[in-house]
């Protein structure tokens, strides 16, 4: 008789008793026979395959199942059925036994879709678990609940129990991936009528002193222009010379490999099938280790119709995210969370192309790394750098920031304000921290502010990630007005208290984010004040001139003049610093023009600050898809009777240069036979 036959009806179970745990034996004895003897006595493995799974399952200490699986030697059907006889258990169909909700609030939506487990029905004491990783089940049992009691192991295929989670707890998980972040440190409990109040208030009093006393409000402004200009000339100052004495971390070569999770946010991606999954192929990390989720929004019809008759490898798996008040990545991340298999989790965008060993990298340093080193930053480069005078100046900006001024802020121990790809994340302190506020337009950003706020550090990684430059002048804009309202936003949320803040960061901590966040943000508002004084280069008057020499003295126009030439000065050779290398030593003539390419972000800027008061929730996408990225070259044809080998490092456990021998003697000695007979 069928298992299912012999349960009560969900509507007649008790409510799970939260008593004593009782652990019972998961399931009957195993069968004596191996998972691999089973599939290959049913015809659904050849024994060439299963001697291959089975090395590369003792290689990387991996699950036989998920080598097969991802290596694709064997169909999902034909597993299920194997792994049913190998435990000796029943598998269950949760969409015709719908599973009590009761129990899988116990446990958390979350935590099923994280482990692949279905809490399935309680009776007489046993509450029976479908899962779909036996062999990881008991690994499993200290995390679940008290007052399961005796437990008992099920058989269900993971998207079985994905279905049935959502079914019953999707809209659960949808507002969880909401409010992730405490009201206190979110985005979301923004007073927006009293911002507005507030904006319309400080515009008021602006207009008012220009009208009534016009001289002392435009000194102000200068004297806050230049302070600002000071403080964030020093800083990059200060991070240059620490940048030159940050020492990569230590990477081990013996290093255990674990589950890497990558979620890589689609928004209205109209090649997915096509060039994204060609770049994410090219890594080199184990496949059954690798886990890549692309996150697309429910109501997505572009993303949607070019994933539609798509066929995408084992490792990469989609999760649609269901509609809300609000549609931002931070939120769609937070919702793909819960699906993520690993310990490590970082994050891709779609037009990435990330070096093929970076996953390897992450994997060693996080081993070595201390355990108060939470996050991972690579640096993010462009293949297009050449498309046009933009593309080149941004290029050159992104260089300065990632190869020069982040390791110099991150050697100084100051908050590192995080980009918004090519980072990973211990997962544990992710979930710790509240993950991304979904109302936050620059997530990134908030996040790093509040690791360092509980005491985590974030390190840079030498890895590298193209993607393609904005090279057009309008996508510029909008790109850089969400940054900046971001952080306008993230300065304003962690501001609602600043002795909880200075308590959290410190005294130095707390004057470097004023630095960053709100000094920034100024510089850009105001640069058409410091603009101004470039009359005097000219020899033209300046109108602020006799008000100033009258306020301070003689000495301050030589002074302005000399500081705004010193930080010119200073940003060209940061720039120069950045593109000396090989890959980008072509840019080294086009870092001057960075003074005619920064004037854009005024315009960004008070963008920016027009919709902190008129829709501070909006998510100017990026547009991306303006550049062909330019193809691999073919490679040319070869002679007759020879091959191309390709470098994988070793083959078979022996040196690329052995197995060309090994060929090249083969052919020789079939070549002989051809020619005597």
């Amino acid at each position: 008789m069928a298992l299912t036959a012999l349960l009560p009806k969900p509507a007649n179970l008790p409510a799970p008793d939260m008593g004593v745990v009782l652990r019972g034996p998961t399931a009957a004895p195993q069968d004596r026979r191996t998972l691999g003897q089973i599939l290959l006595e049913d015809g659904a493995l050849d024994p060439a395959d299963l001697l291959r799974a089975t090395v590369l399952q003792k290689q990387r200490s991996a699950d036989l199942p998920q080598v097969l699986l991802s290596e694709n030697l064997v169909a999902p059907e034909a597993l299920a059925r194997a792994l049913s006889r190998r435990w000796r258990t029943s598998s269950i169909d949760p969409q015709l036994t719908p599973p009590d909700p009761r129990l899988i609030d116990a446990v958390g939506a979350g935590f099923c879709l994280t482990h692949s487990v279905l809490p399935w029905r309680r009776i007489g004491g046993v509450t029976w678990i479908a899962t779909a990783h036996p062999e990881r089940f008991d690994a499993i049992l200290p995390l679940l609940p008290q007052g399961f009691g005796h437990v008992r192991m099920l058989l269900c295929s993971e998207d079985q129990i994905h279905r049935s989670v959502l079914a019953l707890r999707g809209t659960r998980l949808v507002r969880q991936a909401e409010a992730t972040v405490p009201a206190a440190e979110s985005c979301r409990t923004q007073d927006q009528a009293r911002t507005s109040r507030l904006a319309i208030g400080a515009i008021a009093v602006l207009a008012a002193g220009l009208l009534l006393q016009p001289v002392a409000v435009a000194v102000l402004l200068t004297i806050w222009a230049t302070l600002t200009l000071v403080t964030q000339s020093g800083l990059k100052l200060l991070a240059f010379l620490a940048a030159r004495r940050h020492v990569p971390g230590a990477m081990s070569q013996d290093a255990p490999l674990p589950v890497i999770s990558v979620m890589v946010p689609l928004f209205k991606e109209s090649d997915v099938a096509g060039k994204l999954v060609a770049r994410l192929a090219r890594l080199d990390y184990p496949r059954h280790l690798t886990d890549l989720l692309l996150v697309i929004e429910a109501s997505d019809d572009v993303t949607e119709a070019a994933l539609k008759g798509a066929t995408l490898p084992h490792w990469i798996r989609v999760v649609r995210v269901p509609d809300g008040p609000i549609k931002t990545k931070p939120r769609a991340l937070n919702y793909a969370l819960n699906f993520c298999r690993g310990r490590i989790v970082g994050i891709w965008d779609a037009e990435d192309r990330p070096d093929p060993d970076q996953l390897h990298k992450v994997a060693r340093r996080f081993h070595e790394a201390p355990a108060d080193v939470a996050c991972l930053q690579g640096a993010l480069d462009f293949y297009n750098p050449r498309t046009n005078w933009l593309a080149r100046c941004f290029t050159i900006e992104y260089a300065a920031w990632f190869r020069v001024l982040l390791p110099g802020v991150a050697q100084l121990g100051l908050v590192v304000p995080l980009g918004g790809t090519t980072l990973f994340f211990r997962r544990d302190v992710l979930e710790k921290v509240g993950a991304w506020d979904a109302w936050n337009v620059t997530e990134d950003a908030d996040l790093s502010v509040r690791l360092a706020r509980r005491g985590y550090r974030t390190e840079i990684i030498e890895t590298t990630t193209d993607e393609e430059a904005n090279c057009r002048a309008l996508p510029w804009v909008k790109q850089r007005s969400r940054w900046l309202k971001g952080y306008a936003m993230t300065w304003g949320v962690h501001m609602r208290d600043p002795v909880a803040l200075w308590r959290d960061l410190g005294p130095r901590r707390f004057w470097g984010f004023q630095v960053q966040f709100f000094g920034s943000l100024s510089q850009y508002l105001l640069a058409p004040v410091l603009w101004s004084f470039w009359l005097l280069t000219a020899g033209l008057p300046h109108p602020m001139r006799g008000p100033l020499e009258g306020f301070l003295g003689g000495w301050v126009m030589p002074a302005l003049f000399g500081l705004f030439v010193a930080s010119e000065l200073l940003s060209i050779f940061v720039g120069m610093r950045a593109v000396r290398g090989p890959k980008h030593r072509h840019l080294l003539a086009w870092v001057p023009t960075l003074h005619i390419y920064f004037p854009l972000g005024c315009l960004a800027g008070w963008k920016a600050i027009y919709e902190v008061v008129t829709k501070p929730f909006y998510w100017d996408k990026t547009a991306h898809g303006l550049f062909v990225e330019t193809q691999e070259p073919e490679a040319p044809a070869l002679p007759e009777g020879l091959v191309q080998i390709p470098v994988l490092g070793k083959i078979g456990g022996r040196s690329l240069s052995e197995v060309a021998a090994e060929m090249q003697d083969q052919a020789q000695r079939a070549n002989r036979d051809r020619v005597a007979s």
